[in-house]
C-alpha cells in the first residue's frame, strides 16, 4: 500500500485529504510544516509527498532538496500558480490547483505513483533520442505516455500526432469528456523540439471568470482590487514550451480576445500595462464541444476558431473503439490490483461481456473507476458484472454466444453457420438476418435470451431495421 506524506498546515483542508486518500486505499501520515515533517519523519522513506506551497516557515519546495527522489506534488491556490510553475522547475514533479476535485486528486496521485514505480522498475539503457522514446510511448499500450489502445482508429491517431508533434502548428483535440484528450496533448508535446520546455495545462472550465484573464496573461500591480505586486501569466511560464488549454470553449470572449493575440502576433500583454512582450508558445487546444456551432451564435470567436483549427485530431469514444475497451479494462485491473496489494484477480466471462458491450458514457475515467471500485469490493477472486455497477441489463449478458452454431438453438433451419471467432455482436447480427423473416420479435428475443427492449436497443445500434412482417411472423 502506497505511504504518502500530506504537508498542510490548514487543518481542515488535511483532514479533508488524508480522509480522501484513506477512502483510497492509501496510507497516509501528515504534518502542518516542513519542520515538523523533519522532526516526526524520515521523508524520503515515502512514495509520495503532497505538500501546500505557501508553509509557514519552510516553503514546501523545501521538500523536493529533502525528499532524495520522492516525487513532490505541490497543491497551490489560483493566486499562485505562477509560483507553482517555478516549484516545477524547481523539482516539483506537478502541481494542483486548490480548491481541487477529489477525482482530480486522486488522478494526479495515481499517475504520479505508476510512474515513479515505472521509472523505478525499468532496466538501465543506452539513453535513446527523445523522438525514439516518444514513438515507443506512443506505440506501448502501457507506455510513458499512457495510451492504451490498438483498434484503427487510434492507430490512424498515433500517425497523426508523428506527423503533427514536430511542427509548431496549433492541433486542437475534441472528443467526448473522458476521451483522453490531455494524453494526446503529452504526446505531442514530448514529441516535439519543445519537449524539454514547459508543457503548462490550464483547465479553462475550473478557473473563476474573474481570474482567468489575469492566470493566462499576467497583470501590473494595480491592475485590479487586490493586485498589490503585478505577476507574469501561465502564457508567459509556458514561453518556448508548450500551452495546453482543456475546455477552450468555456474560455469567456474577452480572454478569447487577447488569446488571438498571441496566435497572430506571438505577444502578450499583461492586464493593465501598454507595453507587449513576445512570446514563443506552441498552443494545443481541447474541447468536448462543437466549436464552429458556438461560433456561429456568437459565443466563441470565429476567427478564433480558425486560428485553432489547423489540425483537428478526433477522440474517438470508447464505445467506438471495438476491443480496445477490454485491453484498457485489463490494463486498469492490473494497476488497480498492484494499489490494492491483490494478484489474484481477474474478469469474469459475465464482467467482459459488460465491459464489451455496456456504452461507456463517460468513457476512460467511467471505465477506471468501475474497475477501480470492482477490484476494492470483490471478495473472491473472480470481478462479475454486477461488482462492476454499470447500468446494464444482465439478461443481455445471459450467455455467451462466440461462435455458437446457429443449429445449436434448437431451430429446425439450418442456415450457414457463423465462423468460430464471431464476437457476440456479429453473432447477434447474424442471427436477427437468418431468422426475422420467420420468427417473431419475441421469439427472436426468447432464442437470443435477452428482453424485447434489448432487442430494440440492439437494432438501433446496429442498423438493423425491424422488417414489415405478417401472418406468423407479425409480432
Amino acid at each position: 500500500m502506497p505511504h504518502i506524506l500530506i504537508v498542510e498546515d490548514e487543518t481542515i483542508i488535511r483532514s479533508a485529504l488524508r480522509r480522501l486518500l484513506e477512502r483510497n486505499q492509501y496510507q497516509v501520515s501528515e504534518a502542518g510544516s516542513v519542520q515538523e515533517a523533519q522532526e516526526r519523519f524520515s521523508i524520503p522513506g515515502f512514495d509520495l509527498i503532497v505538500s501546500d506551497l505557501r508553509l509557514p516557515g519552510a516553503p514546501g519546495t523545501e521538500l523536493i532538496k529533502l525528499s532524495q527522489g520522492t516525487p513532490v506534488l505541490i497543491m497551490t491556490s489560483y493566486a499562485s500558480l505562477r509560483s507553482a510553475v517555478d516549484s516545477m522547475k524547481m523539482g516539483a514533479v506537478d502541481y494542483i490547483a486548490k480548491p481541487f476535485d477529489h477525482d482530480e486528486m486522486l488522478q494526479a496521485v495515481a499517475r504520479i505513483l505508476r510512474d515513479h514505480q515505472q521509472a523505478k522498475n525499468a532496466p538501465s539503457a543506452p539513453a535513446a533520442s527523445p523522438r525514439a522514446s516518444a514513438d515507443k510511448a506512443v506505440d506501448n499500450s502501457n507506455g510513458e505516455i499512457g495510451i492504451i489502445g490498438s483498434c484503427p482508429a487510434m492507430q490512424e491517431m498515433y500517425s497523426k500526432i508523428r506527423k503533427v508533434a514536430p511542427t509548431d502548428s496549433n492541433v486542437l483535440i475534441q472528443g467526448e469528456s473522458g476521451t483522453g484528450k490531455e494524453l494526446v496533448a503529452r504526446a505531442l508535446h514530448n514529441l516535439s523540439r519543445r519537449a524539454k520546455a514547459p508543457l503548462i495545462s490550464v483547465n479553462c472550465a475550473a478557473i473563476p471568470e474573474t481570474l482567468i484573464e489575469s492566470e493566462l496573461f499576467g497583470h501590473e500591480k494595480g491592475a485590479f482590487t487586490g493586485a498589490s505586486a503585478g505577476r507574469a501569466g501561465l502564457v508567459e511560464a509556458a514561453d518556448g514550451g508548450t500551452l495546453f488549454l482543456d475546455e477552450i470553449g468555456e474560455l469567456p470572449l474577452e480572454a478569447q480576445a487577447r488569446l488571438l493575440r498571441v496566435l497572430q502576433e506571438g505577444e502578450i500583454r499583461r492586464v493593465g500595462s501598454v507595453q507587449s512582450q513576445k512570446v514563443d508558445v506552441r498552443l494545443i487546444a481541447a474541447t468536448h464541444r462543437d466549436l464552429k456551432s458556438l461560433a456561429k451564435i456568437g459565443q466563441f470567436r470565429e476567427d478564433l476558431y480558425y486560428r485553432l483549427h489547423v489540425i483537428a485530431l478526433k477522440l474517438p469514444p470508447l464505445r467506438e473503439r471495438g476491443a480496445d475497451v477490454i485491453e484498457i479494462a485489463r490494463a486498469f485491473l492490473i494497476r488497480q490490483c498492484n494499489r490494492q496489494g491483490r494478484n489474484d484477480l481477474s474478469f469474469a466471462i459475465d464482467a467482459e461481456q459488460a465491459i464489451r458491450h455496456y456504452p461507456w458514457p463517460g468513457n476512460v475515467r467511467e471505465l477506471e473507476n468501475a474497475i477501480e471500485r470492482a477490484v476494492i469490493l470483490c471478495e473472491g477472486s473472480s470481478i462479475s458484472a454486477e461488482l462492476l455497477g454499470i447500468d446494464i441489463e444482465l439478461d443481455d449478458l445471459e450467455d455467451d454466444f462466440t461462435g455458437l452454431p446457429v443449429q445449436a438453438s434448437g431451430l429446425g433451419h439450418e442456415p450457414s453457420e457463423p465462423t468460430e471467432d464471431l464476437s457476440l455482436e456479429d453473432y447477434f447480427q447474424h442471427f436477427v438476418l437468418e431468422h426475422q423473416d420467420h420468427m417473431t420479435e419475441t421469439e427472436l428475443a426468447r432464442k437470443l435470451g435477452i428482453s424485447r427492449k434489448c432487442l430494440w436497443e440492439r437494432r438501433q445500434r446496429l442498423g438493423i431495421p425491424r422488417r414489415k412482417a405478417s401472418g406468423a411472423a407479425a409480432g
